[in-house]
C-alpha cells in the first residue's frame, strides 16, 4: 500500500518551482499510507508525489518507475500478484531494472496502450506519465479496490489517493455535497440496488472509475475512457454443479496464495466463519507463523464469532490475539471524528470502528507487520445473504424483484402509485423502459448493484482503516477470476449453489472441520449483540452534551438540509442506549454528514489528532467466552414493583392469522410473541393504571420470567414507569 498524488498543467504548459510546495504537502497529508519512504518528481507539465509501504521488494522497489527508454514513468499503489507471468511473456528484449512487481505496468503499457491491464491480476491505483504523447493515464483495478480521486478545472488536475490530500489545493471545493450524499440509497439504508455510479460524497471531487482507464491528453485537456473489464452476463450453460465447486475452489486456494506473498509480515482477521477460515486454512501453508486477530466485544461474544475463532485458532496451530471492546469502551468524540477524517465517509459506523481499532491493536502489537488478509467480499458474490433475506430461493427472488422494481420507479415516480397498496393491476413489464427496454434477471441486476456497493462501501473503508495504521488489506476473495465465475452460474443451478454460499462451503468441504464449514452466516456485529454496538453510539452521541450532534448542526449546509429539533428528539427516544433499532445507526450517518461538512471545511491534519490509547488483548490462557461473563455480563436493573408500567401511546396487541401475536408501534411491528408467552399475559393487563406487581400478580408470572422482555421494552421506550 502507498500514497499517489500528483499535479498535471492541461493547457500545455509546464509546472513552474511554485508547485514543488504543494507537491510536498500532497506527500505529508499521505504519509500514513506509505510511511517507509517518500519520493516528488516535477518534470514539465506533471508533478508526482509517492509515499511508499514496502510489501514486496523493501530494498529494490523505489518509485517513481521509468522505461528503459524514459518515456514512461509510472508511480503505483497496490499489488501485481501475476507480475512474473506477466514480465516472462514481456518481449525478450525488455529488461526489467527492480523487483517491483509494478514496474511490468510500463512494458505492457508500451506493447499494448489501453488494454494493458487486460491480463493483469491483482489490486492497484495508477498513474502513469506518457512522456512522448504528452498524456496522463490514470486507472484502477477491477473493483476499485485501491482508490484514486481528483478535482480538475480547465487549467490543471490534481489527484491523490485520499481526499484530503485534494484539499491542499486551492482550488479544490471544501464543501460536502449534501444533495449527492442524500440520494445516496444505501446511506439511509433504502431498499434499493446501488447506484453505479461511486459518490465520493464532497462537491469537485471525482474518483476514477474501477475497471477503467483515462487518458487525458495535457495539450487540451481531452481525456478518453476506456473500460477493460465487465462484469461477465451470459451464463455458462456447457458447466455443472460439481465443476462449478471444483474450479471455485482451484481459484480461490490460487487467490489467497498470491495475496500472501509478501517479502514483510502478514497477518488475517479471523472471526470464525468460513470466509476468514478458507483465506487462513491457504495461507498458512505458506504463512505457517501468522498472526490472527479478532474482536472480542459484548456483541461478537453473542454471536459466536469469539468462541469460533479461539476454536480454530487452537485447532490450526496459529496464534490468536482476541481484542477487547469493554461494555463501557466509547470513542470520545475526538477520537471518533479523526476516524471520520481518515475514513471520508458518513458510512462509518461499528463495523468500521472496530477493524481500525483492530489494525492498530494489530501494528502496535507487531511492528514489522504490514498486510492484512481479511475474509471480505465473499457474501456479496456468493449468494451469502440470501437466507438473511429470505426463507427459500423462490422467496429470495421475490424479494429482489421488488427492490428491482422500486429502483426503477425511482426512475419514474409518477408510477409508483401503482404499485402501492393493494396488488398491482400492471405487469413489470411496464417499467421495462427505465431498464433499457427488457425484463431483467433480477439475480445479475443484484451482482450488479453488489459490485457498486462493494465500491462505495466495503474496499472504501477496508483500505482506509487499514492505511491509517500503515497497513495493507488484502481481499482475496475479490479476485476477478472467481467472481466472473459465480457470475456465470446459470439459474438453474443458482439455488444449489448461490443459497447461503453453497459454492464456497461445498468447495471446502474436505478442507475445513465442518462445524466452520457449515456455520451459519453471522453479520460482524449485527444480529445477536447488535445492542451492544448500538448503545456505544448512543453514548457517543450524547458524550459532552452532544458535542458531535451539535457540531454537525453547526457545519456549513446543515441548517439547509438538518431538521436540529428531530435529531435531538430522536437521540433523546433511544433512552440508556440498549437499543437494537437500525435507527442509531440512521442517526449517526446523519451526524457523521455534518461532521464532514465541518471537516471539509477546516481541513485539520489527521497527525494532529489522536486516536486514543491502544486496546487490549485477553491475555493467553484466558477464554474468550467463559472467562469473560463478569466483563459483559448485563446491567441488572432493579424492578420496583409499587411502580405503574405506561404503554407506549402508539403501542397495540394484534393477532395475526397465523395465531402469533404481534406487539406493534405506531404501526410498526416490533415483536413477534408466541400466544403462551408469559410476557403476553402480563401486556394484556397494562393499561397505564395497575402497578406492575398486579399485573405480574393476574397473569400468574413471576418476574424473573419475563424481565429479559421487561427490559427489551423499556430500552425501546415501548413501555416506561409512572413515577
Amino acid at each position: 500500500m502507498c500514497g499517489l498524488a500528483g499535479i498535471a498543467r492541461l493547457d500545455g504548459s509546464s509546472l513552474g518551482p511554485e508547485a514543488d510546495a504543494l507537491l510536498g504537502e500532497l506527500a505529508d497529508v499521505l504519509r500514513h499510507r506509505g510511511p517507509d519512504e517518500r519520493e516528488l518528481l516535477r518534470d514539465g507539465p506533471v508533478g508526482l508525489a509517492f509515499t511508499r509501504l514496502s510489501l514486496v521488494d523493501p530494498a529494490d522497489g523505489t518509485q517513481p518507475l521509468v522505461s528503459d527508454d524514459g518515456n514512461l514513468v509510472l508511480i503505483a499503489n497496490g499489488e501485481v500478484y501475476n507480475h512474473r507471468e506477466l514480465a516472462a511473456a514481456l518481449p525478450s528484449d525488455v529488461r526489467l531494472k527492480t523487483g517491483s512487481d509494478c514496474e511490468v505496468l510500463l512494458y505492457l503499457y508500451r506493447q499494448h496502450g489501453l488494454d494493458f491491464l487486460r491480463d493483469v491480476r491483482g489490486m492497484f491505483a495508477v498513474i502513469l506519465w506518457d512522456r512522448a504523447r504528452g498524456q496522463l493515464v490514470l486507472a484502477r483495478d477491477r473493483f476499485g479496490i485501491k482508490p484514486l480521486y481528483y478535482h480538475r478545472t480547465d487549467e490543471r488536475m490534481i489527484l491523490s489517493s485520499e481526499i484530503k490530500g485534494l484539499f491542499v489545493d486551492p482550488a479544490t471545493p471544501r464543501r460536502f455535497d449534501w444533495e449527492r450524499a442524500l440520494a445516496v440509497p444505501a446511506l439511509s439504508a433504502a431498499p434499493r440496488f446501488s447506484a453505479t455510479d461511486t459518490c465520493t460524497w464532497f462537491e469537485g471531487v471525482e474518483s476514477v472509475p474501477a475497471a477503467t482507464v483515462l487518458r487525458v491528453d495535457l495539450r487540451d485537456g481531452r481525456t478518453t475512457r476506456h473500460r477493460y473489464w465487465e462484469l461477465p452476463t451470459e451464463a455458462d450453460e456447457s458447466t455443472d454443479a460439481d465443476t462449478f465447486i471444483r474450479r471455485y475452489g482451484e481459484l480461490l486456494e490460487e487467490s489467497v496464495r498470491e495475496c500472501a506473498t509478501a517479502d514483510t509480515e502478514l497477518g488475517l482477521f479471523l472471526s470464525g466463519g468460513i470466509d476468514s477460515a478458507t483465506v487462513l486454512e491457504f495461507a498458512r501453508e505458506q504463512v505457517p507463523d501468522i498472526h490472527t486477530f479478532t474482536a472480542l466485544s459484548g456483541g461478537t461474544r453473542a454471536n459466536g464469532d469469539v468462541e469460533y475463532s479461539d476454536w480454530l485458532a487452537r485447532e490450526t496451530g496459529v496464534r490468536n490475539h482476541q481484542v477487547v471492546f469493554g461494555p463501557d469502551d466509547v470513542p470520545t468524540p475526538e477520537e471518533w471524528t479523526r476516524l471520520l477524517w481518515l475514513t471520508e465517509t458518513p458510512m462509518t459506523g461499528p463495523e468500521i470502528y472496530y477493524k481500525h481499532e483492530l489494525h492498530r491493536f494489530a501494528r502496535a502489537e507487531r511492528p514489522e507487520l504490514r498486510g492484512m488478509l481479511l475474509g471480505a467480499a465473499s457474501d456479496e458474490f456468493n449468494g451469502g445473504y440470501s437466507n438473511d433475506m429470505a426463507g427459500d430461493w423462490g422467496t429470495f427472488l421475490e424479494g429482489l424483484g421488488e427492490m428491482d422494481r422500486a429502483t426503477a420507479l425511482d426512475g419514474r415516480p409518477t408510477l409508483r402509485h401503482w404499485w402501492g397498496g393493494e396488488e398491482s393491476l400492471l405487469s413489470d413489464h411496464a417499467l421495462a423502459g427505465l431498464r433499457g427496454g427488457r425484463d431483467p434477471d433480477v439475480y445479475q441486476a443484484y451482482v450488479g448493484s453488489e459490485y457498486a456497493k462493494v465500491q462505495q462501501y466495503n474496499v472504501w473503508h477496508e483500505d482506509r482503516t487499514a492505511a491509517g495504521s500503515g497497513v495493507e488489506a488484502r481481499v482475496p476473495f475479490l479476485d476477478h477470476r472467481l467472481v466472473e465465475l459465480t457470475s456465470v452460474i446459470p439459474p438453474a443451478l443458482r439455488p444449489r449453489l448461490l443459497w447461503d454460499k453453497r459454492i464456497l462451503r461445498d468447495a471446502m468441504r474436505s478442507r475445513l472441520p465442518r462445524r466452520i464449514a457449515e456455520r451459519p452466516k453471522v453479520p460482524f456485529f449485527y444480529g445477536p449483540g447488535t445492542g451492544h454496538a448500538y448503545r456505544m453510539l448512543v453514548r457517543l452521541m450524547r458524550a459532552d452534551d452532544g458535542q458531535l450532534v451539535e457540531r454537525a448542526l453547526a457545519a456549513p449546509g446543515a441548517d439547509a438540509h438538518l431538521d436540529g429539533a428531530a435529531i435531538r428528539r430522536r437521540l433523546t427516544g433511544f433512552g440508556d442506549g440498549h437499543t437494537d433499532s437500525a435507527s442509531v445507526e440512521l442517526l449517526l450517518r446523519v451526524v457523521n454528514m455534518g461532521l464532514l461538512a465541518e471537516l471539509a471545511a477546516s481541513t485539520p491534519r489527521l497527525e494532529d489528532t489522536s486516536a486514543g490509547p491502544v486496546r487490549t488483548a485477553l491475555p493467553v490462557g484466558r477464554h474468550p467466552v467463559t472467562d469473560t461473563e463478569e466483563l459483559f455480563a448485563p446491567p441488572v436493573r432493579v424492578h420496583d414493583p409499587s411502580l405503574v408500567p405506561v404503554p407506549a401511546k402508539g403501542l397495540l396487541l394484534l393477532t395475526g392469522a397465523d395465531g402469533d401475536e404481534y406487539l406493534a408501534d405506531d404501526g410498526q411491528i416490533e415483536f413477534v410473541l408466541d400466544p403462551d408467552a408469559p410476557i403476553l399475559r402480563v401486556l394484556r393487563r397494562l393499561d397505564g393504571t395497575v402497578t406492575l406487581a398486579s399485573a405480574l400478580s393476574g397473569a400468574g408470572v413471576g418476574l424473573d420470567e419475563v424481565r429479559e422482555e421487561l427490559d427489551a421494552l423499556l430500552d425501546q421506550q415501548l413501555i416506561s414507569f409512572d413515577g
